[in-house]
């Protein structure tokens, strides 16, 4: 393969696809209630944590954003769209996260995608809230090391945002703590946009 090629093959991949299934494909499995059972899906944990999240976001009150869309046309869209690729970037597996044990001749470890996914379980078991985009920053290669983690979010239309905010901190903090053992030494959320609820859920 010439490398024109190869960089042509290299410009078409990725942002279609979460660990090699086009993302339309996921979407559909989805629709049909993952029925069917599709064992290449179901056997990718990549593709599990999508698909929990794409139905995260389906679950979204459609008059919340019929009723942005009113308001302002273009930005339901992007939002919607923007968050889609959050989580496709987030299922990339990304660095290994080693992970203490009582034995020093056990070495387990987590992928960076699953710590993500811990922090996007996080936001989705607090009320009012819809976790956008998460970054973890420092050496995640190292026990013990320092770690920064940037979440963008949006929230329910009347909560206090310092006190969402500060709730989602705790939370992320202690879930990544618990389950990973990083040593998370600062957590930034970012609200970043507000959705109205359906009148049944206020």
């Amino acid at each position: 393969m010439s490398t024109d090629d190869r960089s042509t093959l290299d410009a078409q991949e990725p942002d279609d696809t979460v660990d090699g299934i086009p993302v339309e494909r996921l979407g559909d499995y989805l629709d049909a209630g993952r029925t069917p059972r599709e064992p290449e899906i179901e056997g990718s944990a990549a593709c599990r944590l999508y698909l929990q999240s794409l139905a995260r976001v389906q679950n979204l009150s459609r008059a919340s954003l019929e009723h942005v869309a009113a308001r302002e046309p273009d930005r339901d869209g992007a939002w919607i769209d923007g968050l889609l690729d959050s989580i496709r970037r987030e299922v990339v597996g990304g660095r290994e996260i080693p992970v203490g044990h009582p034995d020093p001749g056990v070495r387990l470890s987590v992928t960076e995608a699953a710590a993500r996914g811990l922090v996007r379980r996080a936001g989705d078991a607090q009320s009012g809230v819809v976790l956008g985009s998460t970054t973890i920053d420092g050496d995640l290669t190292t026990a013990g090391a320092p770690v920064n983690v940037s979440v963008t979010a949006a929230a329910r239309y009347g909560l206090d945002l310092g006190a969402v905010a500060d709730e989602l901190r705790g939370r992320i903090t202690e879930t990544l703590t618990r389950h990973t053992g990083l040593n998370v030494t600062r957590v930034d959320v970012h609200i970043d946009d507000v959705f109205v609820p359906r009148e049944d859920d206020r």
